[in-house]
């Protein structure tokens, strides 16, 4: 079984990939893909190295100036995306195979866009990773030493976490201490099994 695992910036979606893994279940963390894909060795390198020429130094990209070039032509954008997107799910697709053909029953693919991209058909279950919004957005704050405005500015780049929690078919909810949301974890992971087994 696939599960895509989502949630909102600062809704806990890390948390829940670190436990998961503590239980020996394979977690395949998209953003990661997505830096592996443009090393020299990687499935999109020779794609947006032609594209991009001028983000490059010695053959290596620089990703602050990859990040100054999208930023402010959204054209150049999505045609990053274009090139990336298409060898990210293969990568991802290959290593999901790996997993199961290790004898994995069960893995994870860690998916922060999951419900704004068309990432849902490759997964059986999305289980969304929630907390309310203003909880949100005090988290970020805290976190990456924000002003209210930017916390705001960032979240709103996202899908609304009350629409995601809407699309989810199961809800991790983060709103308390951290050993509640382990158990809510433990009980899904428990239901899947169950599941699994009845198949």
């Amino acid at each position: 079984m696939r599960v895509g695992l989502t949630g909102g910036i600062a809704t806990g979606k890390s948390t829940v990939s670190a436990y998961l893994k503590q239980q020996d279940i394979p977690v395949i963390d998209a953003d990661l893909v997505a830096r592996q894909v443009i090393e020299p060795t990687g499935l999109a390198y020779p794609e947006v190295k032609a594209a991009f020429p001028t983000a490059f130094i010695d053959g290596q990209l620089v990703r602050s100036k990859l990040g100054d070039i999208i930023f402010h032509d959204n054209e150049k954008r999505l045609l990053l995306n274009k090139l990336m997107h298409p060898k990210i799910r293969e990568q991802m697709l290959e290593l999901a195979d790996q997993y199961e053909q290790s004898g994995h029953s069960l893995i994870v693919f860690d998916i922060p866009l999951l419900l704004e991209g068309d990432w849902k058909q490759l997964v059986d279950q999305v289980v969304v990773v929630y907390c309310n919004a203003s909880l949100q957005k005090e988290r970020l704050m805290e976190r990456n030493q924000l002003s209210a405005e930017e916390a705001q500015a960032r979240i709103d780049s996202q899908l609304d976490i009350e629409q995601k929690k809407r699309l989810a078919d199961h809800v991790l909810s983060n709103e308390g201490k951290r050993e509640a949301l382990y158990q809510q974890i433990d009980t899904w992971l428990k239901s899947v099994q169950d599941k699994q087994r009845n198949l």
